[in-house]
């Protein structure tokens, strides 16, 4: 390099600064009159030594078998074309479940350890199935270990809420025939005083007996009518019409009905007035028919080695779980609080309790809060700001592998949804999916006390970041 006169040497007069890492340095540049721009870069996993090298390992010598699982997980995810077809239930979807048996949501559990809301609803099942003639007798089968329970995530069963399915509860049967799988959920049992929402009473008894004796054979009379039901279809109308399809399902449920409604006015007679009517008072008709879609759908991306997308996530009001496609092992936190919360009156996080349900599984599917930026209902959760929905979006689309072709956000110039949450990127980030959802009283066995948006706990997800590069890094050493 030649030497260079000192005194011919001009110094720029502004400079502009990058600045990476801490912002004081960024805001002590700014303060000056001087341009900079702030790069929000942060050590990866949060510095945590083992997490770092599993990520190095993943992203490295593991990448290109997950990039290449991934992309057929994602194929699968956006290419499935979940019908309804029918309507069943649990003792013919799940023919080997032992006698007196309840599905519930989330991972496994005890009835001792179930909140207060599950086993509510676990009571109310219970007497609908006629294994107990009351309520306080129900409590004392469950007490007693006299019922059994397990998780309906692995029958193929999703169900929302603090929801309890025994053998004769009707479900709605999904076939993805693009994969072959099958997913099944329960009818959605409405609002009001219903076990779903943890009420345990006369009332959400008879709910449960009126979805099993008379909306399940209507269902299934207009469908021998109609044919199969494309229920992704209208979940993608409705996306563009301001659903999340999570915690608002009005426009979807608004084009069921519109789909069902000459085959429901053929039907007369007294089911089919009485089941006309619950439909018209159920804006959240449609949620049960969307999960069980989505759960024909991840069944299929499960099926799927070597990938590091999840697709189980899961909550029961006590612990909250994930899988990973390729593998049946539970990862198993507790479960969270419900932020950015919209109360009814009178209550409040002291009055809620703890997340649950199976319907995170239309976050992994592209619905929920990855479809947040088009909804109304869920900028009112944050708010009222829209900004803030599309926030709640990016944030999901942060720690994705891709996009749907399926759900398009019209304020979006019509991008796709966030699809396939990446284990990675999550542990990476520290960015963890959040889901929409509803809040039930946490003891008084009320219902349903408002809605937010939860945060998924990231310590099961950096469990199964390192599960994921132990199972790779073993299958290298066996093929050696």
């Amino acid at each position: 390099m030649p030497d260079t006169d000192p005194a011919t040497l001009t110094l720029p007069e502004r400079v502009g600064v990058v600045n990476v890492g801490l912002s004081l340095f960024a805001d002590a540049i700014r303060e000056q009159g001087a341009p900079v721009i702030s790069v929000d870069w942060r050590v990866p996993a949060g510095g945590e030594p083992g997490a770092v090298a599993a990520l190095g390992r993943l992203y490295g010598i593991h990448a290109e078998r997950i990039e290449a699982a991934n992309a057929e997980v994602l194929r699968r995810l956006d290419e499935s074309s979940p019908l309804l077809t029918a309507v069943t239930t649990v003792r013919r979807a799940v023919p080997g479940l032992p006698d007196r048996t309840l599905l519930h949501c989330g991972p496994a559990l005890d009835y001792a350890q179930a909140p207060d809301p599950l086993r509510r609803s676990m009571r109310a099942a219970v007497v609908a199935e006629g294994w107990a003639g009351h309520l306080e007798q129900a409590d004392a089968l469950l007490a007693g270990r006299e019922v059994g329970l397990a998780p309906a995530n692995e029958h193929g069963v999703v169900v929302p809420m603090a929801t309890a399915l025994g053998a004769s509860a009707p479900l709605y049967v999904l076939e993805n025939q693009a994969g072959g799988t099958t997913g099944y959920a329960p009818l959605s049992q409405g609002p009001g005083e219903v076990a779903w929402f943890g009420v345990a009473s006369e009332a959400s008894v008879a709910r449960l007996v009126f979805l099993r004796d008379v909306a399940a054979p209507v269902i299934g009379r207009i469908l021998e009518r109609t044919g199969p039901l494309d229920v992704l279809s209208l979940a993608a109308q409705a996306v563009a019409m301001g659903d999340d399809v999570h915690v608002r399902t009005q426009a979807a449920t608004n084009l069921l009905i519109r789909a069902w409604l000459p085959s429901l006015t053929e039907l007369g007679g007294p089911d089919g007035v009485a089941f006309a009517r619950f439909l018209a008072a159920n804006h959240l008709f449609f949620l049960t028919l969307a999960m069980a879609a989505a759960r024909s759908a991840t069944e299929w991306a499960a099926q799927v080695r070597d990938a590091s997308i999840v697709t189980t996530m899961a909550r029961n009001g006590t612990t909250f779980g994930i899988r990973l496609a390729g593998a049946d092992r539970w990862f198993v936190c507790e479960a969270p609080a419900v932020g950015h919360a919209l109360y009814y009156a009178g209550q409040g996080p002291q009055t809620s309790a703890r997340d649950i349900g199976d319907s995170a599984v239309l976050e992994l599917s592209g619905l929920g809060a990855a479809a947040a930026a088009g909804s109304p209902a869920v900028a009112q959760l944050l708010g009222g700001d829209l900004a803030a929905a599309a926030e709640l979006t990016g944030r999901l689309a942060a720690v994705c592998a891709g996009r749907s072709t399926r759900f398009k956000i019209p304020v979006l110039e019509n991008a796709g949804t966030p699809l396939g949450v990446d284990v990675r990127k999550v542990v990476e980030l520290g960015i963890t999916p959040a889901v929409t959802t509803g809040i039930l009283h946490v003891s008084a066995g009320t219902g349903q006390v408002g809605a937010g948006v939860a945060e998924a706990p990231l310590d099961c997800f950096a469990e199964a970041l390192i599960d994921l590069d132990r199972r790779l890094s073993q299958a290298n050493l066996d093929r050696r």
